[in-house]
């Protein structure tokens, strides 16, 4: 469509989509994009530019990495999950972060590592706590955006805490002398159980969220891993079950931010399990404005969904 002069009316600026711009534009050539919603101009050293007109309201889902589980040990905590609303720039460039999920423990003398950060948007969720190991200087679970839980020792331990409006605090340990069982690992909306002498507690829940189109539980605690006991199950969302015997105990979930369930006691096996990665994704209402993840759409929608680090331009 050309551009129309009306001195009633104002301007009608030629109008295109994405896949119908001009064939051949020339230098400086400016029109509306319906898909982006948003004007562009053409410039011949960089192609179309789109031009800043303001901001517009999106949803975000950011979930961190996942804690790795103990060696004969707690369950790793699910990584921190925020989901709020934020106001973007058209045309700015956001720097997205998934953050990874933490290593299990492989001996004695060592706890799971904790997950790596999310950030996006200028927020970052912090990653799940490494869980607590068999040994004294190791049992006690770490703190992250859910904690560890404790490991499985004849020494009392407590679980790592939480992130305040991120997730909970992890479990803590029975020091029973003949059977120890280890805490499960905090989730996005519960706390991790404490372990009994015959049972390992299970992981903490997570948090179920609609952002994708479809209700999805993220961010749950690993299970407790038990000498001599009931291994703890993982917590909905991601979270990997423990185990008592001598193989490596489950991993959490990947993209879901799920804390790793923690080993049995073995000298030779009983690992800890990997945390889940993280996942960031960012809706808005309406035709797609910004690039970046997988693109899809649901309910009047655009969705963009990021399972690695990545860039977002609004």
């Amino acid at each position: 469509m050309p551009i129309i002069l009306d001195g009633t009316n104002g301007i009608s600026n030629a109008t295109w989509t994405t896949a119908g711009r001009p064939s051949s534009p020339n230098n400086g050539q400016m029109g509306y994009n319906s898909t982006l919603d948003q004007f562009e101009i053409f410039f011949t050293t960089s192609g179309w530019t789109r031009i800043a007109s303001g901001t517009y309201s999106v949803n975000y889902l950011i979930v961190a990495g996942g804690g790795g589980g103990g060696k004969t040990g707690g369950g790793g905590g699910a990584g921190g999950l925020l989901a709020s609303t934020t106001s973007l720039t058209s045309g700015t460039a956001y720097t997205i972060t998934v953050g990874a999920g933490g290593a299990g423990s492989t001996a004695f003398a060592s706890r799971g590592t904790s997950g790596s950060n999310s950030s996006a948007l200028t927020v970052t969720a912090t990653g799940g706590g490494g869980a607590g190991s068999n040994g004294s200087a190791v049992v006690s679970g770490l703190s992250g955006g859910s904690g560890g839980g404790a490991g499985s020792a004849g020494v009392a331990g407590t679980g790592g805490a939480g992130t305040s409006g991120q997730g909970f605090a992890g479990g803590a340990n029975s020091d029973n002398p003949s059977n120890y069982g280890s805490g499960g690992g905090g989730g996005a909306s519960a706390v991790g159980g404490n372990g009994t002498p015959s049972v390992s507690g299970n992981g903490g829940a997570g948090s179920s969220n609609s952002i994708s189109g479809s209700a999805v539980t993220y961010a749950g605690g690993g299970g407790g891993g038990s000498q001599g006991g009931t291994a703890g199950t993982g917590g909905s969302g991601g979270g990997g079950n423990g185990t008592t015997n001598d193989t490596t105990a489950a991993s959490g979930t990947v993209n879901t931010g799920g804390g790793a369930g923690g080993g049995g006691y073995t000298a030779s096996g009983g690992n800890g399990g990997l945390g889940g990665s993280g996942i960031v994704i960012i809706s808005y209402a309406g035709s797609q404005r910004g690039t970046g993840g997988t693109v899809t759409s649901s309910g009047g929608n655009t969705i963009h969904t990021f399972t690695s680090s990545s860039t977002y331009t609004a």
